[in-house]
């Protein structure tokens, strides 16, 4: 290939890479440290309605008992606050724990069980079914909620734009986990403080489902194999025009997986139903109909689901190729790339002799999500990723 064509190549693919995992976040930032200074919200602190708390729980009597008194403990007036828990398909006795669990005097709940399994997004429609009140807020058995979480949540509903909040995800780091927490934490609070910027500037793209909330209004049926049913539900309240705002001072805390290797489990499915929204959510690639919203799409998630995994081997080889040919920026270049991917190889090793090194564990965990790209891919062609899936083990 004539060289002047394989640099073309090489720095428009650099861009594209850079952009969707750097770029986006820096244009991001200027763009709403501009706006900050035209515009200030201003929220309603006194905005109560109703709300319901769904947990949706699969063989989680480990996690369920605490997740039922951290839920009682949620800091908001009793007459308001409603809870219902779907339990289907767990032979656990999960159901069991949620029958008998002491409420106190005056708790609203529900016990929703029926013995077959469907996956967590026709549980969560079984249960849409008996809500009537106008807030619904999601948040995983397995994770734990601050106290303040919901009054954080509703004043946003006080905006009549506003269509789903996002609550904060975090994940406890703790010294004797390895490469699992640093790289899962670290980018966790990457992406938290981009989806902070994204309501900024427009719509939070996409809610995780550890906590989120949106007007029982605007809900609309998910087709019952969406594998990534969290952030479909959220962006198609988005495309109709409704902003997905982001609120930090809501949040669930987790464990992280207990290894790289559970955490891929994990990754893998993220990335197959990444690839399925991608397709499902077309319409909203069209900048023109969607504008900013198009554009944050584009950026923050599609072209990480996409085109930057299928760049980062492209890259190396035309890199190698233009070292080869003796140039100095590319072989310094080439040399860089090794060195990113050896230290990714160094934190795998050093994974498997459970050492602490987290300035390798990074580029590892970076290695790790690209490659669920690949893997996500290949199950959504063969169609074996299953709306049901396997939970990957977490630290205590």
């Amino acid at each position: 290939m004539h060289t002047e064509l394989l640099k073309t190549v090489f720095w428009a693919g650099m861009f594209i890479v850079f952009y969707a995992y750097l770029g986006y976040g820096i244009v991001l930032f200027l763009w709403v440290t501009v706006k900050r200074g035209f515009r200030k919200t201003v929220l309603e602190t006194h905005f109560l309605p109703e709300v319901t708390v769904v947990v949706c729980a699969y063989n989680e009597k480990d996690w369920i008992t605490q997740k039922i008194a951290n839920s009682l403990a949620l800091e908001y007036p009793v007459s308001l606050i409603h809870f219902l828990f779907v339990t289907d398909g767990s032979d656990d006795g999960t159901d069991t724990q949620v029958q008998t669990y002491p409420y106190p005097a005056g708790t609203q709940w529900q016990l929703l069980h029926q013995p077959e399994r469907k996956g967590k997004i026709a549980a969560f429609q079984r249960a849409m079914q008996y809500i009537g009140t106008p807030i619904v807020i999601s948040t995983d058995a397995n994770t734990l909620v601050n106290k303040e979480a919901v009054q954080r949540i509703v004043r946003h509903f006080s905006d009549p734009q506003v269509g789903a909040v996002a609550g904060e995800k975090r994940i406890a780091m703790q010294e004797k986990e390895g490469a699992s927490s640093a790289g899962e934490g670290i980018y966790w609070k990457y992406e938290s403080t981009l989806k902070k910027w994204d309501a900024e500037l427009w719509s939070v793209v996409g809610a995780a489902g550890e906590l989120f909330a949106f007007r029982s209004e605007v809900y609309e049926h998910v087709p019952t194999d969406t594998i990534v049913e969290d952030f479909y539900l959220t962006m198609r309240i988005a495309q109709k025009g409704y902003r997905v705002q982001y609120e930090p001072d809501a949040y669930a805390a987790e464990s992280s997986s207990v290894s790289v290797a559970e955490e891929l489990k994990r990754k893998v499915r993220i990335a197959a139903g990444g690839l399925q929204a991608v397709v499902r959510l077309a319409p909203l690639l069209n900048i023109f109909r969607y504008g900013t919203l198009s554009f944050q799409y584009i950026s923050h998630r599609v072209l990480r689901w996409t085109l930057a995994p299928v760049l980062l081997p492209v890259l190396l080889i035309i890199n190698i190729l233009l070292a080869a040919r003796g140039e100095t920026l590319y072989q310094w270049l080439l040399l860089a790339q090794v060195f990113f991917y050896a230290a990714a190889l160094a934190g795998y090793l050093l994974e498997k002799q459970k050492m602490r090194l987290k300035i390798f564990f990074i580029p590892y965990y970076f290695c790790v999500m690209n490659y669920s790209m690949y893997a996500g891919f290949v199950r959504i062609i063969r169609g074996n990723q299953s709306v049901l899936w396997e939970k990957a083990q977490r630290s205590v």
